[in-house]
């Protein structure tokens, strides 16, 4: 237990440290480690905590830590409490890197932040942000596998089981592109019809 309790601490502090850009950018990383480096979860689990850490409060990064933490510790037999202190300890790993990276930052950003290479720096992460949000959509949409340096796509059909998915998807995707309706508004409303479908 102690073993699986320190790999859940350092895939996650290493999660927080590498993170750019939020939680939606976190979400590659943390399917890259737990689904596939480490295997405690299946996709299909993977995509159903992303679906819930997106309808409760809170940043999804932290969120998604906090469901895959009870998870991992759950799931390997050591019940319901050792599942919660995964839970506290996968959320303290993922925003300790955050808290420490800040922290620095306070005390230099004065001396730095008018120069232009804090400013070239920070122009040249925003791509990289949007290509881990990318990515991470692209994580609960296809999965990979590699015959070789061959990769070969698939769709994950549990995160789209049936043409009503695709059409509440279509409609929020529509919705969000359109700017008719904020994020919230899109997630609450594909939450309900699908409370109502399925």
């Amino acid at each position: 237990m102690i073993g699986l309790l320190g790999q859940l601490f350092f895939t996650f502090f290493f999660i927080g440290l590498f993170n750019f850009g939020g939680g939606g950018a976190m979400l590659s990383l943390i399917q890259g480690q737990v689904v596939t480096a480490h295997g405690w979860i299946s996709q299909e689990m993977f995509t159903d905590i992303v679906a819930i850490s997106q309808t409760t409060p809170g940043p999804i990064g932290i969120n998604c830590a906090t469901y895959v933490g009870y998870e991992v510790m759950y799931n390997a037999g050591f019940g319901q409490l050792a599942g919660v202190f995964g839970s506290v300890l996968a959320t303290f790993a993922v925003v300790l890197p955050s808290f420490l990276v800040f922290f620095l930052i306070i005390r230099v950003f004065n001396r730095f932040h008018e120069s232009r290479t804090f400013a070239d720096t920070m122009r040249a992460l925003r791509p990289a942000v949007a290509g881990l949000i990318g990515a991470a959509a692209l994580v609960l949409m296809f999965r990979v596998q590699w015959n070789g340096l061959q990769p070969q796509l698939s769709l994950i059909r549990e995160s789209f089981p049936n043409w009503t998915s695709w059409v509440i998807f279509a409609a929020a995707l529509a919705l969000g592109l359109s700017r008719k309706a904020g994020p919230i508004a899109v997630i609450l409303g594909a939450g309900v019809v699908g409370l109502l479908i399925y």
